[in-house]
């Protein structure tokens, strides 16, 4: 995604290693939080299978603050990302659209689903 990110935006040398930073502790936190979702997913549908209400409604939250968990650190890295461009990059930044399978730039993308690896 560096790479990537350097070539559209013409990123410095100091730019890329802030980058490299900032997605790899945006990439740290996601994968915790993938961890996380996957056993809650798995235990809602062994809830579902079962019946058990009150147990769907404590998945359902857990799911629902991870979500929130997901979002924060993109939206981290996203602002702390464009604050470390100049203003011609970041106009340029604008333009590239959400993150995801079309495109590295713009802001609240689409989640790790579409991110694939920086």
């Amino acid at each position: 995604m560096v790479a990537r990110l350097t070539t559209l935006l013409d990123l410095t040398s100091a730019q890329q290693s802030s980058a490299t930073s900032i997605f790899t502790t945006e990439e740290t936190a996601l994968a915790t939080i993938r961890t996380s979702m996957h056993t809650a997913r798995t235990a809602l549908q062994t809830d579902i299978k079962s019946g058990n209400a009150a147990d769907i409604a404590t998945e359902a939250a857990a799911i629902g603050t991870l979500t929130s968990q997901e979002v924060q650190a993109q939206g981290t890295a996203d602002a702390a990302f464009y604050a470390i461009l100049t203003s011609d990059q970041q106009s340029k930044y604008e333009t590239l659209g959400p993150r995801g399978p079309g495109g590295p730039g713009g802001f609240g993308g689409p989640g790790p689903h579409g991110l694939g690896t920086h």
